[in-house]
């Protein structure tokens, strides 16, 4: 985008919404791994549960 001579805002808008992007993507895989690991320690309805709420503390971050 630079080497076109687009504007710097759009660059940037651009940069940012491919980082939260990515960052989303790697919290989404942090919380399917961690669903796995709980899986074998809780029940399916404790689990399921558990998985939302680290699902939402992740993205949260994001």
């Amino acid at each position: 985008m630079i080497e076109t001579g687009r504007d710097c805002d759009e660059v940037v808008t651009q940069l940012a919404a491919t980082s939260r992007a990515l960052d989303r993507a790697g919290f989404k895989i942090l919380a399917s791994g961690l669903k796995q690991c709980l899986a074998g320690e809780a029940g399916a309805a404790e689990t399921a549960r558990a998985e939302a709420e680290l699902e939402h503390l992740f993205l949260s971050l994001a």
